[in-house]
């Protein structure tokens, strides 16, 4: 098998990979993973929301894992490592995830939008953007872009600053597709800091509280009763 093919099928396996583990252990909260190569076999990092999810009760669930990664996959003596998401909202994955799971619960896509800029930045973001296309309203498909903060989208830098994601979500009007642009602020270089912009306090981000959900689902349906109760006074007061 020449090199060229064989890189092409290993980007295949891995996308195939990819999408199996997004299915698999998406209540963990799933952003991405690592393979490395050893000689006493393959070791694979998966990083996760929520690492006690991915492990199961007395190993269940990573035994599963590993036992899928040899038999499907081909991956010889796979050795699983998890490991947790320090910030979730500055994940593009996991926040596409999220933001899919909300318009399949039936919330606004321009409203779960708003939702998941205004996290993401508080979260410490140095910019976001979100672009939903398919059918948003009617028969006709079209597409929304929403941009905040400082986003690089193009050269070296964007290479650098830049993570994104790409997810779908099934919808009554049709397929509707999710991408997540994030800039971080750890990987900033000097020429995009805002003019006069305090460094030192851009940088001292606070974290906030854990959520108590033990599951994706479970943060889902206390977002979506946020978001309900934030329409409903906002409705009050108009």
């Amino acid at each position: 098998m020449s090199a060229t093919k064989k890189m092409i099928q290993d980007n295949y396996k891995m996308m195939l990979l990819r999408d199996h583990l997004r299915e698999e252990i998406k209540e963990a909260g799933f952003s991405h993973f690592d393979i490395q190569k050893q000689p006493t076999g393959t070791r694979v990092s998966l990083y996760v929301v929520r690492p006690g999810v991915v492990i199961g009760r007395k190993g269940a669930v990573i035994r599963a894992l590993t036992e899928e990664l040899e038999s499907k996959f081909d991956y010889k003596s796979p050795q699983i490592r998890v490991e947790e998401i320090v910030k979730p909202e500055l994940s593009p994955s996991v926040m596409c995830n999220r933001m899919a799971s909300l318009i399949e619960r039936g919330t606004a896509f321009r409203r779960a939008t708003m939702w998941t800029l205004r996290q993401v930045m508080e979260a410490g973001a140095m910019g976001i953007q979100i672009t939903v296309s398919g059918k948003l309203r009617g028969d006709r498909s079209s597409f929304e872009k929403h941009t905040e903060g400082i986003l690089p989208r193009a050269g070296h830098h964007a290479k650098i600053v830049v993570d994104e994601d790409i997810a779908h979500v099934k919808t009554p009007m049709g397929l509707i597709g999710i991408r997540i642009r994030i800039a971080h602020k750890d990987k900033v270089k000097p020429e995009f800091l805002l003019t006069g912009q305090n460094i030192d306090a851009a940088q001292d981000i606070k974290h906030k509280d854990k959520p108590s959900a033990r599951t994706e689902s479970e943060l889902i349906q206390q977002e979506v009763k946020k978001i309900k109760e934030e329409d409903d006074a906002e409705g009050v007061l108009k």
